[in-house]
């Protein structure tokens, strides 16, 4: 059976020695795992408009299930899966801090028609329009409190229940055990449960030194990388030139923090999903995409989404770009058919 959510044998130890343990040797056994989280997670019934609050020790990210499935790029395509029903897209991605979910959710959306939701996003627009919900949340973020679970799944659903067929990404929500189960529970009800959750494996050690060689333009929010992504004059933003910065967040000990707050609060989550993916007749799809980049796992995101998703088409525009490039790659390797073919006449 394939691994699944297991950190990679590179993963920096100093961080997190509780994600190492072995993976149960049968699937009677993953699903007790899955039960024992389930049942053992303490959920933090509130949360901050950034973050949630860690509610336990992390569990090991190593779980074996019959219907879960790892899916790198050169078999992807090769699990046979009964989940989703292969026209409407309805996804969440997981990922550590660092390991590239926006820029993967950024290219399926610039590429694909989909639509892409950020919950802070979403409650910014909510305070601003004063909506029924905007007003209690700025009430309690006026008087320094936390948001309920309850509150954060209305100001989402909003929106996903005027969505109906189209299909979405949702970014940033849910976080822990108790908003996955309060996310379900809705979706269930409109008959529009998630198809496709996606967890990104990429090793801790990778991230690490990704977000050491990280700098930023805070006001336009581009991001650089000195490793892959370096800014054309250094230290200085390419459109403005303005000076770059780093993230106060970006250094070893302030990402081990926030690494542990993923696994402790995260962990328990995915176990849910992957005991919900196992079942027979399950409508959500579970995969695991490793790699040490985004341009790595990129072809296998969208392996899966051509795969088990056809119904995703690309955007027009994007389409007519592809289609002239193709058109333009074709007439040049015509006109160097046509000269080398000629020059044979000439000989």
């Amino acid at each position: 059976m394939s691994s699944l959510l297991r950190p990679s044998a590179s993963s920096a130890s100093w961080l997190f020695a509780a994600a190492s343990s072995p993976a149960p040797s049968s699937s009677r056994h993953a699903a007790v795992c899955c039960r024992r989280a389930a049942a053992t997670a303490s959920v933090n019934p509130r949360r901050g408009i950034s973050q949630s609050a860690a509610s336990q020790k992390a569990i090991p990210f190593t779980l074996n299930t019959t219907r879960s499935e790892t899916a790198p790029a050169h078999d992807a395509a090769g699990h046979q899966q009964h989940g989703s029903d292969g026209k409407v897209l309805r996804m969440i991605m997981f990922g550590k801090p660092g390991a590239g979910k926006g820029t993967l959710s950024g290219r399926l959306v610039k590429k694909y028609d989909i639509v892409s939701m950020s919950t802070g996003d979403l409650l910014r627009q909510h305070i601003a329009e004063k909506t029924e919900v905007g007003l209690l949340a700025e009430s309690i973020v006026a008087s320094g409190g936390l948001l309920p679970d309850d509150v954060m799944l209305k100001v989402v659903t909003s929106k996903l229940d005027a969505l109906q067929n189209r299909h979405w990404i949702l970014d940033g929500f849910p976080r822990t055990l108790g908003q996955g189960k309060l996310l379900d529970a809705h979706l269930h009800t409109k008959g529009t449960p998630l198809s496709l959750i996606v967890n990104l494996d990429v090793p801790d050690d990778v991230i690490l030194g990704r977000i050491s060689d990280r700098w930023v333009h805070l006001p336009s929010g581009r991001v650089y990388n000195l490793s892959y992504n370096p800014p054309k004059v250094p230290g200085h933003d390419d459109e403005t030139g303005e000076p770059l910065t780093k993230r106060p967040d970006d250094n070893p000990e302030i990402f081990a923090r926030r690494l542990e707050q993923f696994y402790a609060s995260t962990s328990p989550l995915l176990a849910y999903y992957s005991a919900q993916a196992a079942g027979s007749a399950a409508a959500t799809r579970l995969v695991t995409l490793a790699g040490s980049t985004s341009d790595e796992i990129w072809p296998q995101l969208e392996n899966v989404l051509r795969t088990h998703f056809p119904a995703v088409k690309e955007r027009q525009d994007v389409k007519r770009r592809n289609s002239l490039s193709d058109a333009l790659l074709a007439q040049r390797e015509r006109e160097r058919r046509d000269k080398g073919e000629a020059a044979v006449r000439n000989a």
